[in-house]
């Protein structure tokens, strides 16, 4: 096993002194290769898009605003390719070690950057999260991560890939490292964590594997009152298409020029891309309305104080590799809990809260939009406790 698990894009590595001094002072930070650094050629986990690319002049908003604080930037880490897949596998680059179960996928999209930190080689790590790629490493690696508000951080200098969905994230082995590198993100103030009103979604958890579900609810015996609700309004099922098809069409649109010169994909990946391209624009419409209306639904349900609690993946990290039908399940899973922040653009802050087989599971606490002070707060402070032994 290399001795940094794969987690770094191969070669020279992309190292950067801080600019400034503050909050973040003797921290390191790793990127995802979907976020520009300046003078280095952003792949995006694919070779073709790699011999597109010219090394970028600038770097990502969000990468400066972490150099300015004070943090070191030790590389950029793998991702699949351009973002599309939830495993961690990259065809081209090598797929990261998970450092919690080697045996396992490490999840993804965000790979490296949950791998990295897991293992101790960053501090911190940005990734981007669009239907669970923070989240869902995250949980599989035995990290905190966070997916912001939608709209809360810039995405400038960032490959797009589903721009209505899209967000940058990020994950930490703490919590408490977690929360002030987001408000560093954020430039505002810490909010003070206040006990919150609990729902379980009851939906969501039957969505996971009976064990891991059983898992996580025994590890929330000790959180005080838990009301159990719905989130899915009685269709989970629409909440995956509308996903896959409002996705898929946004995916053909932001990448289009580059579809249209054929490039190579690993031989999991070009059947979506192929899939994507491929869906009637008209779908589109239909499945917009309803994201209009679920994303009301959902915002009623989630008033200021109030957090849902949703398993971050449907089980533990799945042995390498995933096919055939084993991957269908998982995504049909995967996707149906990670489109709810998504279609709503709502925060979340996954935790490290269990453990199965001696591996992760993480839960997400998905509050109302604009609500990531007081997640961040809820997860740095007494009211969220790591598992014991972990």
């Amino acid at each position: 096993m290399s001795n940094d698990f794969g987690a770094f894009v191969p070669g020279p590595r992309a190292r950067r002194a801080p600019t400034g001094s503050g909050p973040l002072d003797g921290l390191t930070f790793a990127v995802k290769d979907l976020v520009d650094v300046a003078g280095v050629v952003t792949t995006a986990g694919n070779p073709d898009w790699a011999r597109c690319q010219s090394p970028a002049l600038t770097s990502a908003p969000v990468v400066e605003r972490l150099l300015r604080a004070g943090a070191t930037l030790v590389g950029k880490t793998i991702t699949d390719e351009l973002a599309f897949s939830l495993e961690g596998e990259n065809h081209w680059y090598g797929t990261p070690v998970n450092p919690r179960a080697p045996d396992r996928l490490p999840g993804g999209s965000s790979s490296g950057s949950a791998v990295a930190v897991a293992a101790g080689l960053a501090d911190l790590a940005l990734g981007t999260d669009t239907g669970g790629s923070v989240r869902v490493p995250a949980s599989f690696c035995g990290v905190h991560g966070w997916r912001p508000t939608h709209g809360r951080l810039p995405l400038d200098g960032i490959v797009p890939f589903a721009p209505s969905y899209d967000t940058v994230g990020l994950l930490a082995r703490e919590a408490p490292v977690l929360q002030r590198a987001a408000q560093v993100l954020l430039g505002t103030a810490v909010a003070t964590p206040a006990r919150p009103r609990w729902l379980l979604a009851a939906d969501a958890f039957a969505l996971a594997e009976p064990a891991a579900a059983a898992a996580l609810r025994a590890a929330l015996e000790n959180w005080g009152p838990v009301e159990e609700v719905a989130l899915f309004d009685g269709a989970p099922a629409a909440f995956r298409e509308a996903y896959a098809t409002l996705q898929g069409l946004e995916i053909a649109r932001s990448l289009a020029s580059f579809l249209a010169r054929g490039p190579a994909f690993g031989p999991t990946l070009q059947p979506r891309f192929d899939g994507a391209r491929s869906l009637e624009p008209a779908a589109g419409a239909t499945w917009w309305a309803w994201r209009v209306a679920t994303t009301a639904w959902l915002h009623r349900l989630l008033p200021p104080g109030t957090v849902a609690l949703v398993p971050s993946a449907p089980s533990i990290a799945p042995r390498r590799f995933l096919r055939d039908g084993a991957a269908g399940a998982f995504y049909d899973a995967a996707l149906t809990l990670g489109s709810i922040a998504g279609h709503a653009g709502l925060p979340v802050v996954s935790v490290p809260l269990a453990t199965l087989e001696g591996c992760p599971l993480g839960l997400s606490l998905v509050a109302g939009p604009g609500e990531d002070e007081r997640l961040l707060a809820l997860a740095a402070g007494q009211a969220v406790r790591a598992p014991a032994g972990r």
